[in-house]
């Protein structure tokens, strides 16, 4: 397969690109640091530029077969519009390559998901990541009218943990708590959702 990865060396993204390089997967990474992934350069065709401009996330989606997303802002609680733009750039890339899958990495309690969070939850996303997740709620109601095969991912809190490969995935899953998930873990639910076609057009929980 060949798989455009965005947010590729970030910790979540890194995790995907290792992943899809050992399942044979042809990986290309747009990324304003190639140099971040020298380490595998070799095996990846790292692409500069900015995944908030539709002509370089065209430049890096021709060919591709499918796009992943595993865009983020770090430790950061200001979204900077990030979302929404690369969103609208994503959007008008797929048409112009004629790409039809999209696999993108939202967070737990954005949109819909926050109706069923936990109070501890609720109250984690309506005061410190506020902002992120309302640049995200826009973001991805653009995702889900444009036409395209998208799934979009909602990962509990995420950790820096081993993959253990018995998360649970469902479109609702009940929540006690404030759960958690290991990026290697939502790395590999990524890559499975990018290889398959149960996920198209659903949205994804995914928890411990």
């Amino acid at each position: 397969m060949n798989l455009l990865i965005l947010g590729a060396t970030g910790p979540t993204g890194r995790h995907l690109v290792d992943l899809a390089l050992a399942a044979g997967d042809t990986v290309t990474a747009l990324t304003r640091r190639p140099e971040a992934l020298e380490a595998v350069a070799d095996r990846v065709n790292a692409v500069a530029g900015d995944a908030t401009s539709q002509r370089d996330v065209a430049k890096a989606m021709a060919g591709q077969d499918v796009v992943v997303s595993a865009l983020g802002r770090s430790t950061s609680i200001r979204a900077d519009d990030l979302f929404t733009r690369a969103a609208t750039a994503v959007i008008g890339a797929a048409k112009e390559e004629g790409v039809d899958r999209l696999v993108w990495l939202s967070s737990f309690g954005v949109g819909d998901t926050y109706a069923s969070a936990s109070p501890v939850q609720k109250v984690f996303y309506s005061t410190f990541l506020r902002n992120i997740y309302a640049n995200k709620a826009v973001s991805e109601r653009a995702i889900r009218s444009s036409g395209l095969d998208w799934t979009l991912v909602y990962p509990t809190m995420l950790t820096t943990g081993p993959a253990k490969g018995t998360y649970l995935a469902g479109e609702r899953l009940p929540m006690k708590g404030n759960p958690t998930i290991s990026r290697a873990d939502v790395a590999d639910f990524l890559h499975r959702a990018a290889h398959g076609t149960d996920w198209i057009r659903r949205d994804a929980v995914i928890t411990d």
